[in-house]
């Protein structure tokens, strides 16, 4: 069993950053592939970035490329977001997973009770 809990949520305006945090604890923590996905009222929750159990390979929306940066130290994951948009007003949840990071939600078998993140134009 893994528990998830996301921290780092907010406020900001357009161009803004802001770094969310997944501290895990539970089960060995450190093999299991993480991801972030976001979810609004109008949308499924859609992939984010991800990143494997050593941290050596990580993948990225196409919407959030060059923007975004995810990363993993111990018991925790952090998304670093540079030059938010509004478009990126989601609940953020971290993610995990045993194997390989992919990007359909459902096949992780944890995640956290989200973080809101909210971008004014």
């Amino acid at each position: 069993q893994v528990q998830l809990v996301e921290s780092g949520g907010g406020l900001v305006q357009a161009g803004a950053s802001l770094r969310l945090s997944c501290a895990a604890s539970g089960r060995t923590f450190s093999t299991y592939a993480m991801a972030w996905f976001r979810q609004t009222p109008e949308k499924e929750r859609e992939f984010v970035a991800a990143i494997s159990w050593i941290g050596e390979r990580t993948y990225y929306a196409e919407a959030v490329k060059g923007r975004f940066t995810i990363s993993r130290d111990k018991n925790t994951l952090s998304l670093q977001m540079n030059s938010l948009k509004p478009e990126d007003t989601a609940v953020y949840y971290c993610e995990a997973r045993g194997g390989e990071p992919v990007s359909s939600p459902v096949l992780y078998e944890y995640w956290g009770q989200g973080t809101q993140v909210t971008v004014s134009s």
